[in-house]
């Protein structure tokens, strides 16, 4: 039988040092290196960001690479983009991190992002916090969008993801892709 990976934990992996080429987080113990994203990633995540401000500032807080712990001390992950509830945002201790997921998590889908991968951090995410998960495809110009209930809506160009769950009306797709 091969041996098990060595387990680290958030505290060991925020020691590694920086080798400034990938950006990493850490898997139920296991250190993962993500690529850099590049402008056009970065582009829509300020985006989205700037559009879903005003619509949910009195549900919280919209915040572009937002750390976040799902299992405890062997899982630290980014959001592209999170939003969290008021509460839970001035609960967080500025030396720790988010416990659970954000309220709202908004994946930008990068070509290095495979279909395992989205639904591990969906399925992930949804389970430790989440209300939604949407996943955006800047190719289709589409926005789908995951339910804690397990519904799944696809939004596309001309459509409106509403946005009850977090105090407001809605969010064109259009707006998202302009």
């Amino acid at each position: 039988m091969a041996a098990l990976p060595d387990l680290i934990t958030v505290e060991q992996f925020r020691e590694l040092p920086d080798d400034g080429e990938h950006c990493y987080e850490l898997h139920h113990g296991e250190v993962v290196a993500m690529t850099r994203p590049k402008p056009g990633h970065w582009l829509i995540q300020r985006r989205v960001m700037r559009l879903l401000e005003p619509k949910v500032s009195t549900f919280g807080v919209v915040w572009v690479e937002l750390p976040f712990r799902t299992v405890g001390q062997f899982d630290l992950r980014v959001a592209d983009i999170g939003v969290v509830a008021h509460a839970r945002w001035n609960a967080i201790d500025p030396e720790f991190d988010l416990e659970g997921a954000p309220d709202l998590v908004i994946e930008v889908i990068s070509a290095s992002n495979r279909r395992r991968d989205l639904r591990e951090t969906v399925s992930l995410c949804l389970a430790t916090g989440a209300i939604e998960c949407w996943l955006l495809d800047r190719k289709k110009k589409t926005v789908s969008v995951i339910r804690r209930d397990g519904t799944t809506t696809v939004y596309g160009p001309g459509d409106e993801i509403p946005l009850t769950a977090f105090g407001s009306d809605s969010l064109a797709v259009s707006a998202i892709f302009e």
